[in-house]
C-alpha cells in the first residue's frame, strides 16, 4: 500500500461568519504578556503551555504541547491550534456534551470558547482564513510553535477582555468509546469524529500562567464568566486532512485503524 500522503485543505466554507465585529483597540499599547497552562480534553492525556507577549499590534507567541495524537498511517498526526475569542472565554466541561457520547465536539465546546480569533500557524498567515490549512499546522505528538506575528483587532480584543481562549484540535481515536471512534465528524462527515475534536484548552490571562484543571474535566483553572455571549462554531465545513483516495485513516495507538 502506498504511504504517501497527501494533504488537501477542505475550503474554509463559512469561515467568514465567524468574524467578530471590529473592536476598539486596547487601552494603551505597552507591554503586556499573556499566558496559559492548557488542559486537556476529551481524554487527550495532553499538556502544554502558551506564552503571548504583546507590544503594540505585535505579538509574539510560543506554544509548546507534548502527548497529543501522534501519526496516523505514517505519517506525523497534524493538529491545528487557534486562539479563539467573543464568547465566554473558557474552556467547555463534560456538562457540554449534548449527545452524551463521551466527547465535547468542538460544535459542542464553540458556545464555551468561540470562533477563531488568530490562527497558531507555524509560519504564513495566522488570520482565521489559516485555520484549516495543513501545511502549517502542528505536527506530531510534541512540538513547538515560537514565531512573532501582527494582531488583529478583534485577537486584541479578546486578550483584554480576558476572553481569549487557546484550543489545540486532534483526538487519538483509541483513548475514545468505541462508539465515538467510529462515529463521524460533526463538521466534516466524511471525517472521524476525533479529527476535528478538542485535545488541548486554556484561557490567556495576563500576567500570570493559569493552572491546570482536574484530569479529563477539559477545564483549566481559570476564573469562570458569567457571559453569554453566542459563538460560531470553529467553521462549518471544518476538515483536518484528505488523504488522495478521498480517505482519511487514523493509526491506531499500536495498531491500524
Amino acid at each position: 500500500m502506498n504511504k504517501t500522503l497527501r494533504f488537501m485543505a477542505v475550503p474554509t466554507l463559512a469561515l467568514g461568519a465567524l468574524a467578530l465585529s471590529t473592536a476598539p483597540a486596547m487601552a494603551h499599547d505597552g507591554p503586556h504578556s499573556y499566558q496559559s497552562t492548557l488542559a486537556q480534553i476529551n481524554g487527550s492525556s495532553a499538556s502544554g503551555t502558551i506564552t503571548v507577549d504583546v507590544t503594540g499590534n505585535q505579538a509574539h507567541a510560543v506554544l509548546k504541547v507534548s502527548g497529543l495524537a501522534q501519526t496516523f498511517m505514517d505519517a506525523p498526526y497534524p493538529h491545528v491550534q487557534h486562539i479563539h475569542g467573543g464568547a465566554q472565554g473558557t474552556c467547555p466541561t463534560p456538562s457540554v456534551d449534548a449527545n452524551g457520547d463521551g466527547v465535547i465536539s468542538t460544535t459542542e465546546g464553540a458556545p464555551s470558547y468561540g470562533g477563531i480569533v488568530t490562527t497558531l500557524s507555524t509560519s504564513g498567515d495566522t488570520s482565521p482564513a489559516a485555520g484549516l490549512d495543513l501545511k502549517v499546522a502542528g505536527q506530531g505528538g510534541s512540538y513547538t510553535v515560537d514565531r512573532t506575528f501582527e494582531l488583529n483587532a478583534e485577537t486584541k480584543a479578546a486578550l483584554e477582555a480576558g476572553t481569549a481562549v487557546v484550543v489545540v484540535h486532534g483526538l487519538d481515536p483509541a483513548t475514545l468509546t468505541p462508539a465515538a471512534a467510529e462515529a463521524k465528524s460533526d463538521l466534516v462527515p466524511e471525517l472521524p469524529l476525533a479529527a476535528t475534536s478538542p485535545a488541548l484548552c486554556g484561557t490567556l490571562a495576563e500576567g500570570m500562567a493559569m493552572p491546570v484543571g482536574g484530569a479529563d474535566t477539559g477545564v483549566a483553572a481559570e476564573s469562570f464568566r458569567d457571559s453569554s455571549a453566542g459563538a460560531a462554531a470553529l467553521g462549518a465545513g471544518l476538515g483536518l486532512v484528505a488523504l488522495a483516495g478521498g480517505a482519511y485513516v487514523i493509526r491506531r495507538r499500536g495498531a491500524a485503524a
